[in-house]
């Protein structure tokens, strides 16, 4: 009788267990996306306008840098407590927040003089843009040496050893 009872009352709990499964996969996907584990390629958000390079993993350590460059690929290296301690494409190391990090990949042109950026993987493809080293922007895939790249409104393929971002980090 009691067991009936519970029954009866967990009832019409029951409709809701699959909306409260969708809801923690839906809000628990970024948490995720943040807990690879290290090392790894990520990005600084588009959203952060200002992100804070740290000597420790916590807000009272200095500050030795600040980033204002959105979409800029880092190496994360470490992981602690919800900060990762990254390495820059100048070789720049310390502790950043985490949710201040994208998952999406970025890279970084390179190298002595100006990057060529093709139409097909292949020096023989049509130049499209001349890309100076210092510029960031979005990382497709990478094959063969080539890697799909997007910056400043221009897409191509450029030549892997020309970009920082590609590989295993």
């Amino acid at each position: 009788m009691k067991r009936h009872r519970i029954l009866q009352k967990l009832l019409p709990i029951k409709p809701l267990v699959p909306l409260a499964a969708a809801l923690a996969f839906v809000f628990g996907a970024p948490a995720s996306a943040q807990e690879k584990e290290a090392p790894y390629w990520a990005s600084i958000r588009e959203s952060a306008t200002e992100m804070n390079l740290r000597v420790g993993p916590s807000p009272e350590y200095k500050i030795a840098w600040v980033y204002r460059r959105p979409g800029l690929p880092v190496k994360v290296l470490r992981l602690k407590d919800g900060w990762r301690l990254i390495e820059d494409p100048d070789g720049a190391q310390g502790w950043v927040v985490a949710r201040l990090l994208s998952p999406d990949r970025s890279a970084y042109v390179v190298g002595d003089g100006l990057a060529e950026m093709r139409s097909e993987p292949s020096r023989d493809a049509e130049l499209k843009w001349r890309v100076e080293p210092g510029v960031s922007g979005k990382l497709g895939s990478c094959d063969e040496g080539w890697c799909r790249f997007e910056a400043q409104g221009n897409r191509g393929y450029i030549e892997a050893d020309r970009l920082w971002g590609t590989g295993e980090p």
